[in-house]
């Protein structure tokens, strides 16, 4: 596949030139500073990822603005802000009933007076909440070229497209709207330092008629696509449907038990997904180490650098985390 083959120069272009596996800044180094903000995007690149993660919803007037999720009450002050009481309501989302607040219902003028916050409080503490503002896809692209240019080496953007079915059913399409910031930037290409990821196939299936920038198609261990009702991701990770996907990504991003299962609390043995998604021309990453102890198997507590090796040793060829600083 041509785009694959394209795409494996890209990976001569982050930070080294070598086939060390990628370190990618899982919203930021959101173990340390409230996702989604420049602190944590500055604070992810000073400790050397290679590229850094904006997720991307829309606001009312369509742009693009980074939040995990489009409801915004984990994450920002919304639901302190007496003007905003009355946009609380609730909605479908992917086939979940969920009240909040949401993005859609916020133009950017209004996102903007909100104040992000820690979304893990309970682990992380609160010392940063209320420190920062939503930042849009176009400002994080800036912030990763201005860190490009000041350290010499080149800082990819991973960003991903959360519920694109839904903001297309109530008239938000995102594909041609982050296709169109891509190409005004030249960052359409294969060799750009961006791969698109998404966990609806319909929305890569889009982006690859419109971009030639890498993408990824991002795997759960359970459920489906929400685009695609009846198909579930395990079938896309049969050796067919890994041949399918290829046809229109060239990664697949998995959650880490689907390399590296869990028994009894306990790393277990490594699967050979990674070597089948690499037979069928893909890359693969791997989702989410955090350095939290709840989060990490009993063999690796308190070792997240450990652990990370242990998905190297498995051959994957990115790693997502929220700990950028502690995986090399």
């Amino acid at each position: 596949m041509l785009r694959a083959l394209l795409f494996c120069l890209l990976m001569l272009t982050p930070a080294t030139a070598s086939a060390q596996t990628l370190v990618i800044a899982h919203r930021g180094a959101s173990g340390e500073r409230p996702e989604h903000t420049r602190a944590a995007y500055e604070l992810a690149i000073a400790q050397g990822a290679d590229f850094i993660e904006p997720d991307l919803v829309m606001s009312r007037d369509g742009v693009l603005v980074v939040r995990h999720e489009n409801a915004l009450s984990d994450t920002t002050d919304v639901a302190g802000r007496p003007e905003f009481a009355d946009r609380r309501r609730t909605q479908d989302i992917d086939g979940r009933a969920t009240t909040d607040w949401f993005s859609e219902d916020f133009t950017l003028a209004e996102l903007r007076t909100l104040r992000t916050r820690e979304r893990l409080p309970e682990l992380r503490g609160t010392v940063f909440d209320g420190q920062e503002v939503i930042l849009t896809l176009e400002e994080v692209l800036d912030l990763a070229e201005a860190a490009s240019t000041r350290s010499g080496r080149r800082i990819g953007v991973i960003p991903e497209l959360k519920h694109p079915s839904h903001f297309a059913a109530i008239g938000l399409p995102m594909e041609a709207e982050l296709a169109g910031i891509l190409m005004a930037r030249g960052l359409d290409g294969p060799d750009a330092p961006v791969i698109v990821q998404s966990f609806e196939v319909g929305a890569l299936k889009t982006l690859d008629g419109l971009i030639d920038a890498p993408l990824m198609l991002l795997v759960s261990p359970v459920g489906g696509p929400a685009d695609l009702p009846g198909t579930t991701y395990a079938a896309l990770l049969t050796d067919p449907g890994l041949a399918e996907v290829a046809a229109y990504a060239d990664w697949i991003g998995v959650e880490a038990s689907l390399v590296v299962p869990r028994v009894q609390g306990a790393s277990g043995r490594a699967t050979d997904l990674p070597a089948r998604a690499h037979a069928a021309g893909l890359k693969i990453g791997v989702w989410t180490l955090r350095a939290e102890d709840r989060f990490l198997p009993s063999d690796f507590r308190g070792d997240l650098r450990g652990w990370f090796r242990r998905f190297e040793a498995a051959g994957v060829d990115g790693v997502f985390t929220d700990n950028p600083g502690d995986v090399r």
